[in-house]
């Protein structure tokens, strides 16, 4: 993949996590710019360093990952890219309204974990199927099924246009940008701008927090 290398921050209270993922990442190109113990040190970090992603544990001593994800998100410092569990679902939910933009589970190798990190730092959402099937599940309504995704109920930003509310439903498929571009044919760039206005519409704080609201309508 050509393009600079993302710059990551890991937040991780393991130091040995922290190095593994720290060796991982080199080897395959990323940036590793800085670490973080919890989450204070993640948001003071991420406003030193300004990276492109942070990687972010939910668990932590002190300040836990989704207080410090709210808050990196607000300032618009870095996107955010979480790391979870299965049997964090209720951080991963807390984590989505705070504006996480992916989640991967940390089984993930490392081929899974590098592109999803190139995926948002490009402005892509990462939804881990399995992630996403356990951290929705209570906010879907009872006819939604996975095959088939709900449509759009009215925004809160005003009435979606047709191509925006193709691209709400690409969302809540799960396609990158350049999945929507190719399917609508349409450019990358256009793309991300009907999602900027997708998302400010619903008042959405990302493409995950996107597909809660309209999956809870």
């Amino acid at each position: 993949m050509t393009g600079p290398a993302p710059r990551v921050l890991l937040a991780d209270d393991h130091g040995a996590i922290r190095s593994a993922l720290r060796i991982m990442l080199e080897a395959h190109g990323i940036d590793v710019v800085g670490e973080a113990s919890d989450g204070a040190v993640a948001v003071r970090n991420a406003r030193a360093l300004r990276p492109d992603v942070v990687l972010m544990d939910l668990r932590m001593p002190g300040r836990d990952g989704i207080s410090a994800t709210r808050e990196i998100v607000d300032e618009a410092l870095a996107d955010v890219l979480v790391l979870t569990s299965f049997d964090e679902d209720d951080l991963v939910d807390g984590a989505i309204l705070a504006g996480a933009a992916g989640f991967l589970l940390k089984t993930a190798d490392a081929a899974t974990l590098v592109e999803a990190i190139r995926a948002v730092a490009a402005g892509d959402g990462v939804l881990d199927p399995r992630v996403t099937r356990r951290a929705l599940a209570a906010a879907r309504a009872g006819a939604v099924t996975d095959r088939e995704p709900p449509s759009a109920a009215a925004p809160v930003g005003g009435a979606f246009t047709a191509r925006e509310q193709d691209v709400l439903d690409g969302i809540l498929r799960g396609w990158s940008n350049a999945q929507l571009a190719e399917h609508l044919g349409i450019s990358v760039t256009t793309v991300k701008t009907h999602v900027s206005n997708v998302l400010a519409k619903l008042g959405a704080r990302s493409r995950s927090h996107a597909a809660a609201i309209v999956r809870h309508r």
